[in-house]
């Protein structure tokens, strides 16, 4: 069985996110979704780490060989664990590439087994970021071209409530 993973922060997970998962999961037996836990950053996000987990089970709950599950360990060491072969990631520009690949490069060595998996991004989804989306719902501008419905309320009840704060 062929497993990979997908990796990322995910707050909140994004339609280009979406895209990714869904053209991913038709390369692999299974996909994991996860959110990556950066212990700097742990209580910085928009949602906790376990909110994210369960907003992307939403919005990924009819792709059968799709799981979501989250890790504070190194990645690479996640994926011998789990018995992944591939991570995928999600590339949107050339700047994303040069990250990714020092990324890709460090986790080989880590794990001489784990490839890595470009996938370039949709054509319109290539502007589209997690960061992009949190600054529009401060604003209150409309979601839908950006986010999955199923998590838009709960993107904008978060919001919400900071400003309430």
């Amino acid at each position: 069985m062929k497993t990979a993973i997908y990796p990322g922060s995910f707050d909140p997970i994004t339609l280009g996110h979406l895209n990714i998962i869904k053209r991913a999961a038709v390369c692999f037996d299974r996909l994991i979704v996860c959110v990556m836990v950066n212990s700097n950053k742990v209580n910085s996000g928009l949602f906790l780490p376990e909110e994210r987990v369960e907003l992307i089970r939403r919005v990924v709950a009819k792709l059968p060989n799709v799981e979501v599950d989250c890790s504070a360990t190194l990645l690479a060491e996640y994926a011998r664990q789990k018995r992944a072969c591939t991570l995928v990631k999600g590339l949107r520009a050339v700047s994303d590439y040069e990250n990714e690949l020092q990324m890709a490069l460090i986790n080989r060595k880590l794990n001489p087994r784990l490839e890595t998996m470009f996938l370039p991004s949709s054509a319109k989804y290539t502007y589209v970021s997690s960061s992009v989306v949190k600054e529009m719902a401060r604003y209150g501008a409309d979601l839908s071209d950006f986010l999955p419905r199923e998590i838009i309320a709960d993107v904008n009840e978060k919001m919400n409530s900071r400003r309430d704060r």
